[in-house]
């Protein structure tokens, strides 16, 4: 069966096709598929945006699609910036921004937990879906480390791993990822 994968991102296509090609060998990127679309994620949870870019992909090609939404939940920031984490310092999706403007509102705050939330949903053409969810904790630095990843891998530090996302080789952050999580608890729930 063919899988469209709601994405063009390359680290989130090897990570995805790593994790469930024995169930899904034939798995298609938007740009493998000829879509060059921006959905707008208009939901107010992490569940609600995955569902919509997975709904969104089974409407244009009949096939089943799997789509994800990631957050950085901050607990000095009531949770912030959680599901507006791609688009924090504004609509550009600007990651040197997005990690300015948190290192500002953080400036001063002893309290540097935080967690990343991915939710990955898998929607098929009759409607019926499944939902996975992972997460990773670990605190917010007060300056950047680190020359790998995307988003705020610099500036999170893994309790697991010692070291920011951005220290980690991708082996070392895939083990312990928020999205190789929510994809194995999809796994699962496949009951593969």
């Amino acid at each position: 069966m063919k899988l469209a994968l709601a994405t063009n991102n390359s680290h989130k296509i090897t990570e995805i096709r790593t994790i469930l090609g024995d169930i899904f060998p034939d798995m298609l990127s938007l740009g493998e598929l000829g879509i060059d679309v921006d959905i707008e994620e208009t939901g107010s949870t992490l569940d609600e945006n995955a569902l919509i870019k997975a709904r969104a992909i089974v409407a244009m090609t009949g096939l089943p699609a799997l789509a994800d939404d990631t957050g950085l939940m901050v607990d000095a920031l009531h949770g912030a910036p959680g599901v507006y984490s791609a688009r924090y310092a504004g609509e550009e999706h600007d990651d040197a921004k997005n990690r300015a403007l948190l290192l500002e509102n953080l400036s001063g705050e002893e309290n540097r937990g935080a967690h990343f939330g991915t939710c990955v949903a898998l929607c098929y053409p009759d409607g019926s879906y499944i939902l996975g969810h992972g997460k990773v904790f670990g605190e917010i630095l007060r300056e950047e480390r680190g020359e790998n990843g995307f988003g705020y891998d610099s500036l999170f530090f893994s309790s697991e791993l010692g070291k920011t996302f951005a220290e980690a080789s991708p082996a070392e952050k895939n083990a312990v990822s928020h999205r190789a999580r929510a994809l194995h608890d999809l796994v699962a729930k496949l009951g593969k």
